[in-house]
């Protein structure tokens, strides 16, 4: 059977398209609205992770013709509370809920009066995350019905994150189904059942992505190291309060907000993101010890640096670390002494049940899991990458080595512990990947606790020997370095989209507790500054000064766009639940400006 014989959906016909993230949904979702718009068919695109200008873009980009017209529903931009473009051909809806899809639906339907139409939901991703099983009624009530008046429906939804009983449901409610996937450089298409084509599986080669060591080199090579900003980036880690980049709040941030944008956006991909930052954090790790980035260390650190190369240099000391008696000569002390000056946690070399190419290392107090005990996971994103890249740079050889979770806070252990190991390990992807109920139920831990906070005054978060706060650094970690080309537009979308859903969650609790809208919007402003966020102020603007999402990014670099990804979201999220408003972000210290600040509409 051919693509183009899939690639034309049929007329009364609802067409589930599913698969992981990155599987090519959207390219396949582009290519059908190609060839209807070939063929003078009407095509109603609702996207829910670009805006209408960017899927133009891309249409252009894969052969759509300078005349081709589509009628948009745009249930992203005012989602997340990016500026919204006056566009002719575009009605705006919000993915938080569902009526407004319905009816912007309808508006672009009425206006194209065809029976003939072609409706792409690219995708129905968001909308689940927002409305959960909801959404399987809206497939049944309205996607279902707009086929069955003559059109055609292909909506697009990924596999992994959300509850299985509910994919369920959705294929059930579809006439046809499409899962893809990609096994080595294939992308496979599975034809799983269709109104015109029997049972199939396509497969089509695809080219490589770009790795992640290659795609953060490029990043390096526009990033900008100013000594004297480097200087004190470092000495501030290590506890010079007087070095300080954020002069009005300090470098050290509530370690509950890293967590909470960070659970907020994974559950966008549970399964993807994690491999994703562990790769990120292992990379950023190595190059951390490159002698570009050595430079920068405070006197003592370069100094101790300093002699360790000579000493291996002159074979004074191992040049791999194979051995135990290797092992144990470097000690935990460089990793032990960077983790307590950031607060990440207390690190200890476990010699005594280490073995050769097999290295145990404990942490105790480790910011990514406190506070999450008893989870069901292992969930320490940050020490264990970052331990395994700076180990490959401490040996002479160049190898690889590769670190997984053993035992964590996060199953119910008292603290966390990992083993490194040179080369791949099987048990590491099983160990990256979330289940997306693992995801909610971390998420639901982090919600209720700040519940307590904003209507008790309960702690957020406290640790015996480290209290609350972590340093920018793991801050960074933690958001999963959003400006690197690495994870794609998809994983800005799920800041957005994680904070925009996290927002609506707080202000639906608050409203429902009895609070007013200008004291659920107080306490969240209030909680803002209680974490370190930044300094937060609002009159007719909302205003933070050194926010901690993009202002060590904005030391490095600067880029083209307000880019508070997560924070952004969050407010657009609270506004539109409790107040029916509406922020955008106008200005960015990552772009420039001295302050990050949001219009109210």
């Amino acid at each position: 059977m051919s693509l183009a014989k899939i690639q034309q959906p049929p007329d009364k016909g609802l067409i589930l398209l599913t698969g992981l993230p990155g599987s090519g949904k959207s390219t396949f979702g582009h290519q059908v609205t190609i060839r209807s718009i070939a063929d003078d068919r009407p095509v109603i695109f609702v996207t829910s992770e670009r805006n209408p200008a960017e899927i133009m873009e891309l249409l252009s980009e894969r052969g759509m013709g300078e005349s081709a017209r589509l009628n948009f529903v745009d249930a992203f931009t005012q989602t997340v509370g990016l500026p919204c473009m006056q566009r002719s051909d575009t009605e705006d809806a919000n993915c938080a809920d569902l009526n407004t899809l319905s009816i912007a639906i309808t508006k672009q339907k009425e206006r194209v009066g065809s029976k003939h139409a072609l409706l792409i939901f690219d995708s129905l991703t968001s909308p689940y995350l927002f409305n959960g099983a909801e959404v399987v009624k809206f497939m049944r009530l309205f996607l279902s019905k707009f086929a069955a008046e003559g059109n055609s429906v292909l909506a697009l939804m990924d596999e992994g994150c959300g509850k299985e009983e509910d994919m369920g449901a959705m294929m059930s409610v579809a006439d046809g189904i499409i899962r893809m996937g990609i096994k080595e450089s294939l992308r496979t298409i599975n034809v799983v059942k269709h109104p015109r084509a029997e049972p199939t599986r396509i497969e089509i080669p695809i080219e490589p992505k770009p790795t992640i060591k290659s795609s953060y080199d490029a990043f390096k090579s526009i990033m900008r190291f100013d000594p004297s900003i480097m200087k004190r980036w470092m000495q501030s880690m290590s506890g010079k309060n007087e070095a300080a980049v954020r002069k009005e709040v300090g470098d050290f941030v509530n370690l509950f907000w890293t967590q909470f944008a960070h659970w907020s956006s994974m559950l966008w991909d549970p399964k993807g993101f994690p491999t994703m930052i562990y790769e990120l954090n292992k990379e950023d790790a190595a190059f951390s010890m490159s002698k570009e980035m050595r430079r920068f260390y405070p006197w003592r650190l370069k100094l101790l640096t300093k002699l360790f190369f000579s000493a291996q240099a002159l074979g004074l000391f191992p040049r791999n670390f194979s051995q135990v008696k290797a092992m144990k000569k470097l000690g935990d002390g460089p990793w032990d002494i960077g983790a307590k000056w950031e607060r990440s946690g207390t690190i200890k070399y476990l010699a005594d049940v280490s073995k050769t190419d097999e290295h145990y290392f404990r942490v105790y107090e480790n910011a990514d899991c406190w506070g999450l005990e008893n989870i069901g996971a292992t969930i320490a994103s940050h020490l264990p990458p970052h331990m395994a890249g700076q180990l490959a740079g401490f040996e002479r050889d160049g190898r690889d080595w590769n670190a997984v979770e053993t035992k964590c806070i996060g199953l119910g252990d008292p603290y966390c512990e990992f083993k490194l190991v040179p080369g791949e390990m099987d048990e590491l992807k099983s160990s990256l990947e979330k289940d997306a109920l693992v995801v909610e139920r971390i998420h639901e831990r982090l919600m209720e606790r700040l519940m307590g906070f904003l209507l008790h005054e309960k702690p957020l978060v406290d640790r015996p020997s480290f209290g609350s706060d972590i340093h920018l650094h793991p801050v960074m970690h933690g958001f999963g370095f959003p400006y690197l080309a690495l994870g794609g537009e998809r994983y800005r979308v799920a800041l957005r989209m994680g904070g925009a859903r996290a927002g609506k969650k707080v202000g639906e609790r608050l409203i429902e507790a009895g609070l007013s809208e200008d004291e659920a919007v107080k306490r969240v402003l209030n909680f803002l500054e209680h974490c370190k966020v930044g300094k937060v102020a609002m009159d007719k603007m909302i205003r933070i000064r050194e926010n901690c999402e993009n202002f060590s990014m904005g030391l490095f670099t600067t880029v083209e766009e307000p880019s508070c990804f997560f924070t952004t979201g969050f407010l657009n999220g609270l506004f539109s639940t409790v107040k029916n408003q509406h922020v955008r972000e106008m200005k960015c210290v990552a772009t420039g400006d001295a302050f990050c600040e949001w219009e109210i509409i």
